[in-house]
């Protein structure tokens, strides 16, 4: 009885496009983007498929919604407070963090150039590039070399997630990737072979993190 009353209760919440956004970004988490369908959503929120047509016009635009209901949180921070230097490592952490935590993402990013979810985070990046002291003339190119990186190794990093095996220990992973970098032709792969050791203590985030530093402290040191 209370079982039904709970789903009568849930079929009378009004549809709204939060509530179907919501619910795909819940279906991308669980069953990826192959399984997020009208039909699949329609049943998640006990509705029909014409319903949520009413919302959005189609897969396309659910998914640059779900994707901008994840990325848009997670890099809407207050840099008020902060150095640029600490703004742009906040912001990328934070895209890492989403990428993450959402391996889908990082694909919905390579196919969306310049949608407004992308833009937003490349006019945070460039006006904290202004506020380094960038000249003019070498903003865009300095922007867009930090934006390539964090939207691209926190891609790399979620696309290996979703590459692990399930129930695959990530420090079984990265043991055994290690084993194979150290069995590499020495003469062919020697930087590999040395840096393999490497890969059984790192940490991606911390790796990531740094890689933004290196690429601030290049774009400070040579304005």
């Amino acid at each position: 009885m209370t079982t039904r009353t709970r789903r009568t209760e849930r079929r009378q919440e009004p549809l709204s496009r939060e509530r179907i956004v919501g619910a795909a970004v819940d279906l991308l988490d669980t069953v990826g983007e192959s399984g997020l369908t009208f039909r699949a959503l329609a049943e998640r929120l006990e509705t029909g498929p014409g319903a949520i047509y009413w919302h959005v016009t189609g897969k396309a635009e659910l998914l640059a919604a779900a994707t901008e209901a994840v990325v848009v949180p997670a890099v809407a921070a207050d840099d008020t407070d902060r150095t640029p230097q600490e703004a742009i490592r906040t912001l990328a952490l934070g895209v890492f963090d989403a990428f993450d935590a959402h391996p889908w993402v990082g694909a919905q990013f390579s196919r969306a150039t310049w949608r407004p979810t992308l833009l937003r985070v490349f006019e945070r990046i460039g006006r904290q590039v202004q506020a380094l002291g960038v000249p003019e003339p070498a903003q865009f190119t300095a922007a867009s070399a930090l934006m390539n990186y964090i939207v691209g190794v926190a891609g790399q990093n979620a696309a290996t997630t979703r590459a692990v095996a399930p129930g695959t220990n990530r420090a079984d992973f990265l043991d055994a990737t290690a084993h194979a970098w150290s069995a590499l032709d020495p003469g062919e792969f020697a930087f590999a072979r040395g840096v393999a050791g490497r890969l059984r203590e790192h940490d991606d985030r911390t790796e990531f993190a740094a890689g933004v530093d290196l690429i601030v402290a290049g774009i400070t040191g040579g304005t």
